[in-house]
């Protein structure tokens, strides 16, 4: 994992079927992007990370290119792996943390091909 941009999340509602678009912190991946879903620490998840969980299949503009994704949570080593990276590039990700007592999710957004 690399460096640290911004891209804008383009979900589907999971209850009003609308377009739901977030700006958001991302983190260069091998086979895409990570995104966090701190919620800068509250105890709930950010409804971007909900939508996504009812239908992953997303897209996501990274400067002026639109790309149509497929989000995973990532779980496990993959996980653990993600978040040190993730914290050495962004340290204010650790205190989100410990701001709450669930385990923030990371969510790879990876390219379809």
């Amino acid at each position: 994992m690399r460096g640290f941009k911004v891209l804008l999340l383009t979900t589907t509602g999971r209850k009003s079927g609308k377009a739901r678009t977030a700006p958001l912190g991302c983190f260069d991946h091998q086979d895409g992007y990570v995104i966090v879903a701190s919620n800068a620490g509250q105890p709930t998840h950010p409804a971007w990370y909900l939508n996504l969980k009812s239908n992953p299949h997303v897209t996501v503009q990274v400067l002026d290119k639109v790309i149509p994704v497929t989000a995973e949570v990532l779980s496990g080593k993959a996980r653990a792996q993600a978040w040190q990276n993730v914290i050495a590039t962004a340290p204010s990700y650790a205190a989100y943390e410990k701001r709450t007592t669930r385990e923030i999710p990371l969510v790879l957004l990876r390219p379809n091909k």
